[in-house]
């Protein structure tokens, strides 16, 4: 108690100094348990994340990539028309990732070191992945929620125009 203070004074004062006390000391123990909750003390029972729906693209649009610059590597006379179609996947690639949230990996895929197979077949067989990549993309792309579909269609159109660049 106070100089001068009877417990009715503080009963009117309004809170006794053990009630503050105790008030003080659950805001602290309050204050201290709150970052626990995002340290993984109590989100244990937490899945990981869903796959994306556009993952598959991605990893596509990779590989689509990666075709490229080995047809590239594999016959020098072809690079000038094949690398800027390989840059268009790995830009592909890049914006579908940064759509679903997922970093790039470092570095770009290696080129396959295989036998320079005429370039007619080359040129076929990349035709023929430009196709089925049109059609995931414009399958994906019917699918995909609005704020998707435009690039899934820029992705689709784009396939399109590398099919008609091959010939």
């Amino acid at each position: 108690m106070g100089i001068g203070r009877t417990p009715s004074d503080q009963v009117r004062a309004g809170h006794s100094r053990r009630w503050l006390l105790r008030a003080g000391g659950l805001v602290a123990l309050g204050g201290a348990t709150a970052p626990l909750t995002g340290c993984d003390l109590f989100d244990r029972d937490e899945e990981p994340p869903e796959p994306d729906a556009l993952e598959p693209l991605v990893a596509e649009a990779l590989a689509l990539e990666a075709r490229y610059r080995a047809a590239a590597t594999a016959d020098p006379a072809l690079a000038g028309r094949l690398t800027p179609i390989a840059d268009a996947h790995r830009a592909h690639a890049e914006e579908l990732r940064r759509v679903i949230g997922r970093p790039a990996p470092s570095g770009t895929p290696a080129a396959g070191s295989a036998s320079a197979p005429a370039p007619d077949a080359v040129l076929t067989e990349l035709r023929r992945a430009e196709q089925e990549g049109r059609t995931n993309a414009a399958k994906a792309c019917a699918a995909a929620p609005a704020e998707r579909a435009a690039l899934l269609g820029s992705i689709a159109a784009a396939r399109a125009t590398h099919v008609e660049a091959l010939k």
